[in-house]
């Protein structure tokens, strides 16, 4: 058995990619758009997983995009807490926040610990992201920061 990938539902493809691939820095490594079934999926991958996702040999994150009908704007999911999270490996926990902070992610979770923290995608799916290694050594501002939300 091998791992393939994640599927989440999106409700607007254009800002889940944004965040995805210019916020969170995935890399987009096949799309396939169904006329007939009305939908779009985009698989991602990390960087780091470029080479083995070409070969297929990588986890990937499926977006579902379902094209709305005619009388919808949009299709819209529940918060996806039934799905669990996300998790991915970081170099550096705390430049990686800092990173995501500046590009208007609100980060749930610090990483006070120096080794987790939580943030959300635009359709409320829960991101980990967890520091490489041993954890960091523990510094403010991220020590001092309370949770914020749910995650």
């Amino acid at each position: 058995m091998q791992y393939l990938h994640s599927m989440i539902r999106v409700s607007n493809l254009t800002e889940s990619l944004d965040f995805f691939i210019n916020k969170l820095g995935l890399i987009e490594t096949k799309r396939y758009e169904n006329e007939k079934g009305r939908f779009t999926l985009v698989f991602l991958s990390a960087p780091a997983d470029k080479e083995r996702a070409s070969q297929e040999k990588a986890p990937l994150i499926e977006l579902t995009y379902n094209w709305p009908d005619e009388s919808q704007k949009e299709l819209t999911y529940s918060n996806g807490t039934n799905f669990g999270h996300l998790a991915f490996r970081v170099d550096d926990i705390y430049k990686t926040c800092e990173q995501l902070l500046a590009k208007g992610v609100k980060i749930l979770r610090p990483p006070r610990d120096g080794h987790m923290a939580f943030i959300k995608s635009p359709d409320g799916i829960s991101i980990e992201l967890l520091q490489k290694g041993n954890a960091l050594e523990t510094k403010a501002p991220w020590s001092e920061m309370p949770n914020s939300g749910s995650w």
